[in-house]
């Protein structure tokens, strides 16, 4: 083991044993270093958390690398020190809220604290609410800016801290980097956490209220509603935010047989009933899908445990459930705005649509054929409000969404919003149900439409310190030696965005994106698309593949996948993945 990180690890460690820790803290921290086996030590001091341009995510525990009330305090001292130097004639509110996650509510009560203690006004909510309802209500209250305390749909031991702007938006530049300098510039000494509780105002209900009539703006054709207000719906809530709120937006459309699953409906940051709060793995929908077969339900509908990403379940044409991918969920949803604000005369010319470079290239086949216009920007939703921010007052944002699970059907929200695109995927539902058709028939009618696409997201785990060397050095040689054929067929073009470089049939080009992002891209003859980039939240490398294929008839489909998983199979070799 290096014995020069060892004895970096023990001064870091040495610093928290002064009278600014706590006692359990100081505790924990003698512990790791009476330690024979270092590992812990280094795992919880070798690094800071970075306050990256999100914000924080890390495992909760003791250390400089963890997230804890020290590391939070920090970051929201730094936040507060930023916000007051960019509103000095006014005094500042922010809201903040937090999601189910073990000790979310003190992290967020010590974030709206130092807040109050920085002279800002804090809006903290009254109890857990979901993502999209935190950004709601920045800008429904006109807070300058906001923190949401969540790790989304990361394992349980994690939490994190999202920051928000007035917009309602994740933090961009300049103010992104901008905060980052002034988090770094705190020590614990500066963080001042004895609140002042004339500026802490506790909201909830009204905000609920204003946040379900806002999501009525996703709506687009009551009348299907209407007549298939009977729609057979099983909703889980995964431990977390959407419990209450998803039910509600569903009744209020007008959707009336709504059943949820119970074990689910429990608030648990152990989030006991799944391996993983995570909506893209499917053993988190087994429960759901066991009360859908015993109801015979038409769908499965699950949030996150922040209620910013979905999951949908439908039935295929032998009656078993088929869980629906990110990439099938947007494609969905955009195929149902489009066509059907066509058919009632509501799609504009100035209308525009927003996917990320991942998300599935046949949202961009479908909004070419309808003359919509259709944007391409950066994994991350903050990347999806900047282009609705900057079309503000001269183009109307109508749908946009990612691969990982999170579409934003309108522009009350600056963020992922789970409530809003469950309601408009039980629309699409009834509708399709309306014109005989089942969620599955509309997806293989879309592929008849306009071709079919298989996807596969592929994350490689590399924890700790090592893991993260290994990955910046599986980035460094991807950039050295790029694949020249993939799947079989040649690379005819790459992407580099942290270059901003394209290289197409052997010209070189620039990429016009609004900043650089350490993400390859690899396209081939044969119409596949492969994605690479670091995540940015948990310790892995993800692989996006894309690949193209022949579907002649419904009844084509399994096989039309069958083959694509054996293209991706050989990418995968072709990788060493």
């Amino acid at each position: 083991m290096d014995q020069e990180l060892i004895k970096y690890c023990e001064n870091e460690a040495q610093k928290w044993l002064s009278p600014a820790f706590d006692a359990e803290t100081q505790a924990e921290v003698k512990a790791m270093l009476e330690a024979e086996d270092k590992s812990a030590l280094i795992d919880a001091f070798y690094q800071n958390l970075e306050f990256g341009t999100g914000g924080l995510r890390g495992i909760m525990g003791v250390g400089t690398n963890r997230m804890n009330k020290y590391i939070v305090g920090m970051a929201t001292q730094g936040f507060a020190n930023y916000i007051n130097k960019a509103f000095p004639d006014i005094q500042p509110a922010v809201v903040v809220g937090h999601d189910c996650r073990n000790n979310g509510r003190m992290f967020a009560e010590t974030v709206a604290a130092i807040f109050s203690a920085n002279g800002i006004k804090a809006y903290l909510f009254e109890s857990l609410r979901p993502t999209p309802e935190i950004s709601f209500a920045i800008r429904q209250l006109g807070a300058q800016a906001g923190v949401n305390v969540t790790a989304s749909h990361n394992p349980r031991e994690y939490n994190g801290y999202k920051a928000y702007w007035a917009d309602g938006a994740q933090v961009l530049a300049p103010h992104d980097t901008g905060i980052i300098d002034e988090v770094n510039k705190v020590t614990i000494d500066d963080v001042k956490f004895e609140p002042n509780p004339d500026l802490i105002k506790i909201i909830g209900g009204e905000m609920d209220y204003d946040y379900m009539q806002a999501v009525h703006e996703a709506l687009v054709d009551q009348e299907v509603i209407n007549r298939q207000k009977d729609l057979n719906i099983v909703y889980s809530a995964m431990h977390g935010t959407g419990r209450v709120i998803v039910p509600l937006c569903l009744r209020s459309w007008g959707f009336q047989n709504i059943n949820v699953v119970p074990e689910q409906m429990v608030i648990d940051g152990n989030f006991p009933t799944v391996v993983s709060p995570n909506p893209e793995n499917a053993e988190a929908m087994t429960l759901g899908m066991k009360l859908g077969t015993k109801l015979n339900a038409d769908l499965v509908v699950a949030t996150d445990p922040d209620a910013d990403r979905l999951a949908i379940v439908c039935r295929d044409p032998k009656g078993e459930w088929c869980i629906l991918n990110g990439n099938q969920t947007a494609l969905m949803l955009s195929y149902y705005i489009i066509e059907n604000k066509k058919k009632l005369g509501l799609l504009n010319s100035t209308d525009f649509m927003v996917k990320t470079i991942v998300t599935t290239e046949a949202i961009v086949e479908i909004a070419k054929k309808n003359n919509v216009e259709i944007r391409d920007c950066y994994t991350g939703f903050k990347w999806i409000a900047r282009e609705i921010a900057i079309s503000e007052g001269k183009q109307k944002y109508i749908g946009g969404g990612e691969e990982s699970f999170g579409y934003l059907p309108y522009d009350k929200v600056r963020d992922k919003d789970a409530p809003a695109s469950i309601c408009l995927i039980c629309e699409v539902a009834a509708w399709a149900k309306d014109n005989g058709m089942t969620l599955y028939d509309l997806l293989m009618k879309i592929y008849l439409d306009y071709g079919f696409a298989y996807q596969d997201a592929i994350s490689v785990t590399k924890p700790g310190k090592s893991g993260a060397d290994e990955i910046k050095q599986m980035m460094e040689d991807f950039r050295a030696t790029p694949p020249t054929t993939l799947g079989g067929s040649p690379v005819v073009c790459v992407k580099d965005y942290k270059t901003l470089k394209m290289v197409k049939d052997d010209a070189e080009s620039a990429l016009d994106m609004p900043a650089t992002s350490n993400v390859l891209q690899w396209f081939t003859a044969d119409g596949t698309k492969i994605s690479v980039r670091p995540s940015g939240t948990e310790p892995k490398i993800k692989f996006y593949v894309e690949v193209k294929g022949e579907m002649g008839c419904p009844k084509c489909y399994d096989s039309a996948v069958a083959t694509a998983k054996e293209k991706v199979a050989a990418i995968k070799a072709d990788l060493k993945i």
